[in-house]
């Protein structure tokens, strides 16, 4: 990772290697906060932020879910989110926003550590690969079933619940796969690791729908608007992982995985095997949409700078 200059921590910017919490941080041991990823893009017209709003109103819902009261505005945190861009003199990059238990007590129930915020950001290409954004990945249905709605809150983007996911991942990796799939306690698709999963099947749109064990994406909610927008018919339900190995086309979308095209799926090849037809044309589009060269979904970019977008001159 290429380290940035400053991280926004607790209300200022202080340098990259300054950045540290103690040994004893609640959430280190424990894994009780939330966090949140995003992007900023180069746009034609200067950096902007994919969806920050939608990002930081996960990162504050979540953080409801767990009953942790975060310290800082919503407003605050908006410019804080641009503020730190703007520090490192970056036109694109991911940004991590994470609220967590700082030291103090320890003990499962503590109620008066702080709560501690942070942003940092760093330079972050394809997740899944440049390769892999264009030819499309291997997906592995893993072991590991994702975690039930009634064990842990599904729509909380909760430190500690990824370790569910980071078991599923390690275990794809190491069986020579790109990501793992994720079903349900009763069977059915949940997610990827840290994606989620859409077929297509003719001119139809298939993705498990929000109620299910899922997080509900930004990027999810993107396309789903996107491809409707483009004259697909979109469903939300349920399906088993064979519905998945007979399908036109699969791909996962994610704010790190972008839009991805899959191509395998357990050793079954998905249509023809390579990146499909509607798969690019989504992540063609959405991509036009992040740079900001379709005014249509411009509210949907949070510029850095101000005048429109521009850098100050």
């Amino acid at each position: 990772m290429e380290k940035a200059k400053k991280v926004w921590m607790d209300g200022r910017l202080v340098n990259w290697k300054d950045a540290n919490v103690h040994i004893l941080t609640h959430t280190l041991h424990y894994g009780f906060g939330v966090f949140e990823g995003t992007r900023c893009y180069k746009c034609v017209d200067g950096p902007a932020i994919f969806r920050l709003e939608d990002h930081l109103r996960r990162l504050y819902n979540s953080a409801h879910i767990l009953t942790l009261e975060l310290p800082f505005s919503f407003e605050r945190m908006i410019e804080a989110s641009k503020e730190i861009v703007r520090a490192n003199n970056y036109q694109e990059c991911y940004l991590r926003h994470i609220a967590y238990i700082g030291d103090g007590e320890m003990g499962l129930g503590t109620m008066t550590n702080p709560t501690r915020m942070a942003i940092a950001v760093w330079k972050w290409g394809a997740y899944l690969g440049a390769d892999g954004l264009k030819r499309g990945i291997r997906l592995k249905t893993s072991s590991y079933t994702r975690l039930p709605v009634q064990s842990f809150p599904a729509k909380a983007k909760a430190i500690g619940n990824y370790v569910n996911s980071i078991l599923a991942k390690r275990e794809a990796l190491k069986a020579g796969y790109d990501e793992a799939l994720m079903l349900d306690t009763a069977g059915y698709v949940s997610e990827a690791s840290g994606e989620n999963v859409f077929l297509v099947s003719g001119n139809t749109i298939i993705t498990p729908p929000e109620s299910s064990s899922i997080l509900n994406g930004i990027t999810r909610k993107s396309v789903i608007e996107l491809a409707r927008d483009l004259g697909y018919r979109v469903k939300e339900e349920i399906f088993p992982r064979d519905t998945l190995y007979i399908a036109d086309e699969v791909f996962l979308t994610g704010t790190a995985a972008e839009v991805t095209p899959v191509r395998e799926v357990d050793n079954r090849k998905i249509g023809k095997g390579i990146a499909g037809p509607v798969t690019l044309e989504i992540q063609s589009e959405f991509f036009n949409i992040v740079l900001g060269k379709n005014p249509e979904y411009k509210k949907w970019l949070t510029y850095v700078y101000p005048k429109k977008g521009g850098r100050k001159k």
